[in-house]
């Protein structure tokens, strides 16, 4: 099992445990973009919110600050319910897509793509409800961080986006031996849109953000996984049928 294999397995294995809350959530992510009353500079080049006391501020992207909230449920870990409650805007005691894509942002402020949001939902809503609650939450919360510390450790050049040389150390890593073609096919289909306007109109696209980079991984993990499983004499090519090859592509976050 390659690296990016066992930290997913790992992750997802969490979301379904039923221990305390403190135990699983914890740790804040290092990656979490925070906002408050008075800004700091980030050592990155962008401006970092104050956090509010006790969190620090991280790296790539994440959650923002919580609000006001309400109180925790019996034994929960007090700090993380105060980012649940705050996610959980109209106080349904569930978190829907787009709540948690109000609560996440990049490490340049932009918002987290819908589909990854859609993603991170279908990983964690163990019971298939659509939203997620304050348990499958907890195991949300240590996903994104463990991406954050794999995100900041390929952004070499710290520019808090990933570009394709990074890609293609990251994939490496993981152990998929992909072609300098279909690394730059990845590249640029999960890079972020420009958004610089120049003289000449646009300036060139800044690179992978955070959220598109883990969507980008899990996408080549599940492909993957879906070849191995059809490669059954393990010689590196499959035949498949138009049928099955749409149902592989779709099938994919």
């Amino acid at each position: 099992m390659n690296r990016l294999s066992q930290m997913l397995s790992h992750q997802i294995s969490q979301r379904n445990r039923t221990g305390s809350p403190a135990q699983q959530g914890q740790q804040q992510p290092q990656g979490a973009q925070l906002q408050h009353s008075s800004s700091v500079s980030s050592q990155y080049g962008s401006q970092y919110h104050q956090p509010p006391p006790g969190s620090t501020s991280g790296y790539g992207g994440g959650f923002q600050a919580p609000g006001q909230h309400y109180g925790p449920p019996p034994g929960a870990d007090p700090q993380l319910w105060s980012w649940f409650s705050a996610v959980d805007v109209d106080h349904s005691g569930s978190i829907s897509p787009l709540e948690l894509q109000q609560a996440l942002v990049n490490g340049n402020f932009t918002s987290f793509d819908i589909d990854t949001v859609k993603m991170l939902l279908s990983i964690f809503d163990t019971d298939r409800s659509g939203t997620i609650g304050f348990h499958e939450f907890a195991g949300l919360w240590k996903y994104i961080a463990d991406w954050q510390n794999v995100f900041r450790h390929f952004d070499a050049d710290r520019s808090g986006s990933i570009d394709r040389n990074e890609l293609g150390s990251a994939l490496n890593s993981f152990g998929y031996r992909l072609s300098p073609r279909t690394i730059q096919l990845i590249c640029d289909k999960y890079c972020a849109l420009p958004s610089l306007p120049t003289g000449l109109g646009y300036a060139p696209s800044p690179g992978i953000t955070f959220d598109r980079f883990v969507r980008a991984c899990v996408v080549v993990k599940t492909l993957s996984e879906s070849f191995q499983t059809m490669d059954t004499d393990r010689d590196g090519v499959i035949t498949i049928g138009y049928d099955q090859f749409m149902r592989v592509a779709l099938g994919s976050p």
